[in-house]
């Protein structure tokens, strides 16, 4: 009778709704563990590359006529004294710097040639967060920030959000998963990725 009845229990059909649930769980669990994290850069390692309407600082050793203070235009060029356009948008100000100097060496002598540029404020480091945050919108930062720092930028979560979020990076964009729980404990830190200018972050 005992065995019997064993059998009854262990037959019982598990619902199909908790099945779902369960797989569903695994299934992003693993899609975030499985993404390699460490293709995804941090700006923060390395120069600085300008954008769209950053304010340059550019400085010619003895030629306070060729100096300027400038700000990127949208189709990233900035104009500057005898030379005309430069191409700033993408490039490290070292770059900027070094095209700058040979440039006007064609105009001064070369010992007087000494240009320095600096990034004065920056003012293209934006993202987009959507979905489930207290103040979804277009945010624009000062400095490189981390995803969690962005979405508490726009106030956190709110209640209706789950424990995962994804960025949308490049064109065409990928999708970047975030457990948001494992990254914040500090259990899975490469989950918290550095957002880059023109991130769309998305809390579903």
């Amino acid at each position: 009778m005992a065995s019997h009845m064993k059998a009854l229990v262990s037959s019982r059909p598990i619902p199909t709704l908790l099945v779902s649930l369960v797989l569903l769980a695994s299934v992003g669990c693993g899609a975030a563990a499985a993404y390699d994290y460490k293709k995804e850069p941090d700006p923060r390692l390395t120069e600085y590359q300008v954008g769209p309407l950053d304010q340059l600082k550019v400085v010619v050793w003895k030629n306070a006529e060729l100096s300027a203070d400038v700000v990127v235009r949208p189709d990233g060029v900035v104009t500057l004294p005898l030379i005309g356009d430069v191409k700033a948008s993408g490039r490290t100000p070292s770059q900027i710097q070094k095209e700058i100097t040979q440039r006007y060496a064609n105009f001064i002598r070369v010992e007087e040639a000494v240009v320095s540029v600096g990034v004065s404020q920056v003012n293209s480091l934006s993202f987009t967060i959507s979905g489930n945050v207290e103040k979804a919108g277009v945010y624009a930062v000062k400095s490189y920030v981390t995803v969690l720092e962005a979405i508490a930028t726009a106030g956190g979560t709110n209640k209706y959000a789950g424990s995962s979020a994804y960025i949308l990076r490049g064109a065409p964009s990928r999708k970047i998963p975030i457990d948001l729980k494992q990254a914040s404990s500090g259990e899975h830190p490469e989950m918290n990725v550095v957002v880059l200018r023109g991130d769309v972050i998305v809390v579903p």
